[in-house]
């Protein structure tokens, strides 16, 4: 996604400069279409559903390791092609090419698989990309489309629908913050129901085998909400005792303007335990000493700014309004084993303003833990500090700067909770939890966080910015998998500047860590050839990427014996096994799906016979022995 990835750094800096489904109700209990098959029959009622959850919410269970008991197939046949967005080729054009809508991971449960599928309209517009422009298409126009969950299930060595049950569910305005990146809808799998985002910051509790509405739960049925501006906002999470939790935040009226530049009206973690129970808490009262909503926050060098950054070795830019504290839009609260759930929170109007917080299970306060210049791997490190006889050298510092900080503030470097994301904290064997969050120092990248189980700051990783890391635990230690890519962008500033020059395009790495974040090694993309799948099944291909490709994943998959499952934007699904050193680019196996795309990153899941669902360009694609 570097392409339209570097157009939107640069949207979102110039707004940042500027400024900084069918409806159900309560009463309709039946909510849900069961277009049947049953036992593969046009019309038949649905078969039992399983009750042997698997993978069961993002990241596959309440820690989010990505990582499952059972050894995974080889990606060597592909067992089922299902359409679930088909909306792809509208989305693309609005885009300028690429996808950016995020997607959930498939949900598993013994014999069933339940995914997201999208119905209704999308409204295009009348010329590309004119939804920047504010006219109401495209993403502007999210609410025509329909969000729906659907169960297949095995049936004979093929998937067969079941049900599909269509939520009210929309997703948050589109504005300055996500800048057409569709939020993702994420339903959860626990005490034998499948529990579905629906509108107003409410919760679906749906029949695994009927596909019928069991309850309707509204955690601010007491609270007074402007419920069309109230978005269930990421994916819902459960812990090993059902109890499931979520962010809602309620913006300001969209009638009224952007609801990205203006401040957000409330924001709350909300709490359903297994008999339908609700609390909730404000993240005003999880983080009390954070900067008020009207108080000033940091801000960071503009282009009114003379390059390279910093315009002074003392300069220090202006502040901005902070905005009150709410969830970053897709984050998915995880939960540790001792019950504490880890969650992140922003400033609304300044993403550097941003906190870990750890949660009692009675949503007090356990922990907060600022991502504020906590990185000192800015000038000097990451990026070259201009010697005296080339000051103006291309992506570099101003010579004379001070080691270590970030040029775009000359403050030490801080993790960004950018709404664009979908990275959501992973909870370690340890206890400890690990954040990916942007930062504005390398190349469009971010820097992976790690704290201990008491909030204290551990260490930090430069990587691939948008993914939730994956641990593949292994002879009493374990190990951090993530996604490593480098962007065609400038290092920290995308000006028409001589100073911000692009960087190469690549490197493209998977990338393992030790607990220490220390390189165990390296996964290079080394395919050139970008393809697509003919209507006779026959591929056309052409070299055109010489530096490989993206790694096309917000979440790696890792089987039992350490295999890492990954999707690129060449289109292929990827078996990277375990037992190398140093950089390797041989993989065990290599399946392509559909189509070379860049695309918002997407997540996999493994079932428990070790089949892998992948996703490319709105299709679920089922692959195994």
């Amino acid at each position: 996604m570097k392409h339209f990835l570097q157009i939107c750094l640069i949207v979102i800096l110039i707004a940042f400069l500027n400024a900084c489904g069918g409806g159900s109700s309560d009463s309709n209990q039946s909510n849900g279409n069961n277009n049947g098959g049953g036992d593969g029959g046009p019309s038949g009622p649905p078969l039992p559903a399983s009750n042997a959850p698997f993978w069961t919410q993002w990241g596959a269970n309440p820690q989010h390791s990505g990582a499952v008991p059972v050894a995974g197939q080889g990606a060597i046949h592909q067992l089922a092609d299902i359409v679930y967005d088909p909306f792809v080729l509208a989305e693309r054009r609005e885009s300028g090419g690429g996808l950016i809508a995020h997607y959930p991971s498939p949900i598993l449960d013994g014999n069933d698989v339940y995914f997201t599928v999208k119905t209704g309209t999308y409204t295009a517009c009348s010329s590309p990309t004119n939804w920047t422009n504010g006219e109401a298409c495209g993403p502007n126009a999210w609410h025509t489309m329909v969000w729906n969950e659907a169960r297949d299930t095995w049936v004979n060595g093929a998937l067969v629908r079941q049900w599909t049950f269509a939520s009210d569910w929309k997703p948050p305005t589109n504005g300055a913050s996500l800048f057409g990146w569709e939020p993702v809808f994420h339903p959860v799998d626990a005490n034998d129901f499948l529990y579905v985002p629906g509108a107003g910051g409410t919760v679906w509790k749906v029949n695994k085998t009927s596909g019928l509405s069991a309850a309707h739960i509204n955690p601010f049925s007491a609270v007074t909400i402007d419920a069309p501006n109230t978005f269930v906002a990421g994916p819902l999470s459960a812990d090993a005792h059902g109890n499931i939790y979520y962010n809602v935040i309620e913006l300001a009226n969209r009638s009224l303007g952007d609801p990205w530049t203006r401040d957000a009206i409330n924001a709350w973690l909300v709490k359903i335990t297994p008999a339908d129970a609700t609390s909730t808490v404000t993240y005003s009262a999880l983080l009390p000493r954070a900067p008020a909503a009207d108080g000033l926050c940091p801000g960071r060098f503009t282009s009114a700014n003379p390059l390279p950054w910093p315009p002074t070795t003392t300069a220090v830019p202006a502040s901005v309004t902070c905005g009150s504290q709410r969830p970053g839009i897709n984050v998915a609260p995880a939960i540790a084993s001792d019950g504490t759930i880890y969650t992140v929170s922003r400033a609304h109007l300044d993403q550097r303003v941003g906190y870990i917080v750890a949660v009692n299970p009675d949503l007090t306060v356990k922990w907060t833990a600022s991502l504020q210049t906590r990185l000192h791997d800015g000038c000097g490190d990451i990026v070259p500090i201009a010697p005296a006889n080339n000051p103006n050298q291309p992506n570099s510092c101003r010579n004379g700067t001070t080691p270590g900080v970030d040029p775009t503030t000359n403050d030490f470097g801080s993790g960004n909770v950018a709404d664009q994301s979908s990275s959501s904290p992973t909870v370690l064997p340890d206890g400890s939890v690990l954040y990916g969050a942007t930062t504005n120092f390398n190349g469009a990248r971010g820097h992976l966080f790690k704290f201990d189980s008491q909030g204290n700051f551990q260490s930090a990783y430069s990587f691939g910015w948008d993914s939730t890391p994956g641990v593949w635990q292994h002879d009493g230690t374990y190990s951090i998998v993530i996604k490593d890519n480098h962007y065609e962008t400038g290092l920290y500033c995308n000006f028409n500047n001589p100073i911000c020059q692009l960087l190469p395009d690549g490197p493209y790495y998977i990338t393992q860590l030790d607990p220490n974040m220390n390189v165990e090694w390296k996964f290079l993309s080394t395919n050139t050839q970008s393809c697509h799948r003919n209507p006779d099944g026959s591929l056309s291909c052409v070299s055109d990427h010489p530096n490989g490709f993206e790694w096309c994943i917000n979440m790696p998959a890792v089987d039992s014996n350490g295999n890492v499952y990954a999707n690129s934007e060449d289109g292929n699904l990827y078996v990277i096994p375990q037992g190398h050193s140093g950089i390797f680019s041989a993989a065990s196996s290599v399946r392509f799906l559909n189509l070379a795309l860049g695309a918002a990153y997407t997540p996999l899941s493994i079932g428990p016979d070790g089949k892998l669902y992948t996703q490319n360009a709105g299709h679920l694609f089922v692959v195994g022995n």
